[in-house]
C-alpha cells in the first residue's frame, strides 16, 4: 500500500466524557465488534480491557488513559480511552494534545454535565473535530432532544443528528439511520454483533422525515455546490450527504450526533462507521508546529513518512513489571519514520537517546513493531531521560514541539512510613509516580521534615498512595488532605535592593529596583524588563528573572506560591568590576519580597464549582448543608423529578461532603465538583 494511502486509513481518536456517561462501556463494545477482544468487558464486573489497573476495576472508574488499536473497514483506529473524573484531568489534557478527532459520550439522562463542559473546552482548545454519542437512551428519564438542546446552550455546539432512537427508556427499540432512512435493530443473542436493517416504524416515520429534512438542509447550507443541487432537486443523494457531512465535521461547522445504549449493545456500529467516514486522517489536520532548538525559528512538520522524524512523548508510565527496564513512553509520530534501535535527539535536554523497542498499544499489552510511520501512535522503550511533553527529533533536523500545560494541584496531604527503614524506597517510588503524572508533586516540609504529596483531589492522592502499597510493596499512611493555598497582592508597590558585600574572597555588587502590580485572577505571573538597553548586562537580566520566578514559589507570608502578579524591573545599576550573578540574584529576591509585603498581600484558596442532584423534597436540607460549608447556590434546574443545584464553595470546606450529602438525602443525592478559580480567603487566614 502506498504510504499516502495508508495515512488516509489511520484515525487517531479519543473517547471523552463526564464520569459515568458510559465511555469505557462504549469503548469495550468497539473492541468486541472489531475483534480486538473475544468477550464483552463490563465495568461493574471489573473485566474491561482498557480499565486494566486493579484500582480501576475495583472502583469502576477510569484512572489512567489507555491506548488500543483496532481494525474496522480496512482502517486502523488508534483509540485512547480517557478518565471522566476531574481528579485525572491531566490524562485527558495530554491525550487530546496528540489526537486528531474526538468522540464525546453523553448520558441520555444526565446530558451535558460539569466535566462534559471541561473536556469539551479541552478538545476545542486543540481544535479537534468532534462527534457525540448520546448513550444510555435506555435509562429512565433519557431524552434525546433535551440533550441536543444542552449541546447548543451549554457547549455552544451545533448538533446534527445522524441517527436518533426509536423510543426511549425501557421502550428503546433500535435507532433510525437518517442517511439511509432505515431502522436498525440489534440481535440480543449475538450480544449486538448482528443487527437488521428494515423500514422505519410508523410511530416515528413523521419524526424521521422532519429530522432527515433538517439534516439535508444543514449540510447543504454549508456547501455552495450542494445548496444549488438541493434547491434544484429538493434532496441530495446519500454520497453527496456523506461528503458534505465529512467536510462540515472536519471544518467544525457542526457536530454529528449518534444515539444508542452501549450496555444494551445498541448503536455502536453506526458510531464506528462514522469514525471512519467523518473524523480526520493524520494528513487532514494542521501540521505540527515547533521551534528550532537553536535558532528559535518556527517550523512545521506535516504527516510525511519521508520527512525527518519528529515525535511528541504525551505520556510515560512505569509499571512494576517494567520498572527495571525504564519507563514506557507513549509517542505520537508527527513526521518521518521511526525504527527500532534508532538514535534520536531529546530536544528539551539536547541529549541523544536510543529507541530500544517499538510496540503497538493494546491497553496493558503490546505488539512489537519494527518501524512506525508518520501519523501513528505507538509505545517506545529504552528512553531513559524522557518525560511527558518531550520532543524526540532527528539529529540533523531538530525541532522542539510546544509542550503541554497542566493545571496546578489543589490538594495536599502528608505521607508517612508505617515502619522505619523504608524512607529511601518511598522516595524512589514517589519519583517514579511523579515522573509519570505531571499533576502529582512531591516536596518536603522544611519545618517538620514530612513528605508532602500534592494532587488534583482526595481521590487522586488516595489512588497514588494505594499504588505505593500494591505496586511497590510499601507500608505507608496518608494524612488528612489539606488545601493548597496561593498568595497574591491587591495593590502596587515598589522596592529597591542593593547587594554590596565581600563573598567568597571577592566583592560582589548587584542593584535592582522592582515594581509589582496585581493581575486578574488566573493570569499567572509575568516579568517585564523596562530598563534601557545596556543598563544591566544581558547575562544578569536572565539571572534576575530566574530569581524572581523562584522567589515567587516561596510566598509572602505563609510560604504558598505567589500568583497573578506582574513584576517590572524598572531600575538598577551594575559595576564594571564587581557585578556578579550571585549579587543580582540576591538583590532581586530581596526586592521582590519587600515589594510584595508592601502591596497588601492576600491569601487565596481554591473555589470549586458544584452540581448537586437530589429529589425536590431534600433541596432545603442541601441548601442548609452548603450554607454551613460557606457555599452559595447559583441556580437551580429541573430534570424530570430531580432538582439540579449549581453552586460554588471553598474546597477547604468540602472534605467529607459526599457522606453528609448521602445522609441528608437518604442516599439519593449525588454531586460533581470541579475546580473553578482561586479567590481571597475571608479573614486572610488558612484553614488547617
Amino acid at each position: 500500500m502506498a504510504r499516502k494511502e495508508r495515512l488516509g486509513q489511520i484515525r487517531n481518536i479519543g473517547v471523552i466524557a463526564h464520569i459515568d456517561a458510559g465511555k469505557t462501556t462504549t469503548t469495550e463494545r468497539i473492541l468486541f465488534y472489531t475483534g480486538a477482544t473475544h468477550r464483552l468487558g463490563e465495568v461493574d464486573e471489573g473485566s474491561t480491557t482498557t480499565d486494566w489497573m486493579e484500582q480501576e476495576r475495583e472502583r469502576g472508574i477510569t484512572i489512567t488513559s489507555a491506548a488500543i488499536t483496532v481494525e474496522w473497514r480496512d482502517h486502523q483506529i488508534n483509540i485512547i480511552d480517557t478518565p471522566g473524573h476531574i481528579d485525572f484531568t491531566a490524562e485527558v489534557e495530554r491525550c487530546l494534545r496528540v489526537l486528531d478527532g474526538v468522540v464525546m459520550v453523553l448520558c441520555g439522562r444526565g446530558g451535558v454535565e460539569p466535566q462534559s463542559e471541561i473536556v469539551w473546552r479541552q478538545a476545542e482548545r486543540y481544535r479537534a473535530p468532534r462527534m457525540i454519542f448520546v448513550n444510555k437512551m435506555d435509562r429512565i428519564g433519557a431524552n434525546f432532544d433535551r440533550v441536543l438542546e444542552q449541546i447548543r446552550t451549554l457547549l455552544g455546539g451545533n448538533p446534527l443528528p445522524v441517527t436518533f432512537p426509536i423510543g426511549a427508556e425501557s421502550r428503546l427499540d433500535g435507532i433510525v439511520d437518517l442517511l439511509a432512512m432505515e431502522a436498525i435493530r440489534w440481535k440480543s443473542d449475538s450480544l449486538g454483533a448482528e443487527y437488521e436493517r428494515g423500514p422505519i416504524p410508523e410511530s416515528v416515520a413523521e419524526e424521521a422525515a422532519v429530522r432527515r429534512q433538517q439534516l439535508v438542509e444543514t449540510i447543504a447550507a454549508e456547501d455552495e455546490a450542494l445548496l444549488e443541487q438541493f434547491i434544484a432537486e429538493g434532496d441530495l443523494p446519500n454520497e453527496a450527504l456523506r461528503h458534505g457531512l465529512r467536510r462540515g465535521t472536519l471544518e467544525q461547522l457542526f457536530v454529528p450526533v449518534f444515539a444508542g445504549a452501549a450496555l444494551r449493545n445498541v448503536g455502536v456500529q453506526p458510531l464506528m462507521n462514522a469514525i471512519v467516514d467523518y473524523l480526520p486522517a493524520p494528513h487532514e489536520v494542521l501540521p505540527a508546529r515547533g521551534v528550532h532548538p537553536e535558532t528559535r525559528e518556527v517550523e512545521e512538520r506535516s504527516a510525511d513518512p519521508q520527512a525527518p522524524p519528529c515525535a511528541l512523548v504525551f505520556k510515560t508510565y512505569t509499571s512494576s513489571a517494567e520498572r527495571e527496564r525504564g519507563r514506557v513512553n507513549f509517542l505520537r509520530l508527527y513526521s518521518g519514520t521511526l525504527r527500532e534501535g534508532e538514535i534520536v535527539l531529546n530536544a528539551r535536554l539536547g541529549e541523544k537517546e536510543r529507541v530500544a523497542r517499538l510496540y503497538r498499544a493494546r491497553a496493558d499489552k503490546k505488539t512489537r513493531l519494527k518501524e512506525v510511520l508518520a501519523g501513528d501512535i505507538c509505545i517506545a522503550t529504552g528512553l531513559k531521560l524522557c518525560r511527558t511533553g518531550d520532543t524526540l527529533t532527528d539529529l540533523d533536523h531538530p525541532l522542539s514541539l510546544e509542550p503541554m500545560a497542566f493545571p496546578e494541584p489543589v490538594v495536599m496531604a502528608a505521607l508517612e512510613a508505617r515502619s522505619g527503614g523504608e524512607d529511601e524506597k518511598i522516595q524512589q517510588a514517589l519519583g517514579h509516580l511523579s515522573a509519570d503524572d505531571p499533576t502529582f508533586l512531591v516536596s518536603t516540609d522544611e519545618n517538620t521534615g514530612q513528605t508532602i504529596l500534592k494532587g488534583m483531589g482526595e481521590l487522586h492522592l488516595q489512588v497514588l498512595a494505594d499504588r505505593l502499597v500494591r505496586e511497590f510493596n510499601l507500608k505507608v499512611r496518608l494524612g488528612k488532605p489539606q488545601v493548597t493555598y496561593r498568595e497574591t497582592i491587591s495593590s502596587s508597590a515598589r522596592a529597591e535592593s542593593k547587594y554590596e558585600r565581600m563573598t567568597g574572597g571577592r566583592e560582589q555588587y548587584g542593584h535592582v529596583v522592582i515594581e509589582v502590580a496585581p493581575l486578574p485572577r488566573g493570569s499567572g505571573n509575568r516579568f517585564r524588563n523596562e530598563l534601557p538597553a545596556g543598563r544591566i548586562p544581558e547575562a544578569f537580566l536572565t539571572a534576575i528573572e530566574a530569581s524572581v520566578r523562584d522567589a515567587a514559589e516561596a510566598g509572602i507570608r505563609y510560604g504558598y506560591p505567589i500568583t497573578d502578579i506582574e513584576v517590572r524591573l524598572v531600575g538598577g545599576s551594575s559595576h564594571e568590576l564587581h557585578a556578579s550573578e550571585l549579587a543580582f540574584r540576591n538583590a532581586a529576591v530581596t526586592a521582590l519580597r519587600e515589594a510584595c509585603r508592601n502591596a497588601e498581600p492576600l491569601l487565596l484558596e481554591p473555589i470549586m464549582r458544584l452540581e448537586i442532584t437530589c429529589p425536590e423534597e431534600f433541596v432545603g436540607a442541601v441548601h442548609q448543608q452548603l450554607a454551613a460549608r460557606h457555599g452559595r447556590v447559583l441556580g437551580t434546574d429541573v430534570r424530570d423529578d430531580l432538582q439540579i443545584l449549581r453552586a460554588r464553595a471553598p474546597l477547604s470546606q468540602m472534605f467529607g461532603y459526599a457522606t453528609d450529602l448521602r445522609s441528608a438525602t437518604q442516599g439519593r443525592g449525588t454531586y460533581t465538583m470541579i475546580f473553578e478559580l482561586y479567590d481571597a480567603v475571608p479573614g486572610g487566614q488558612p484553614t488547617f
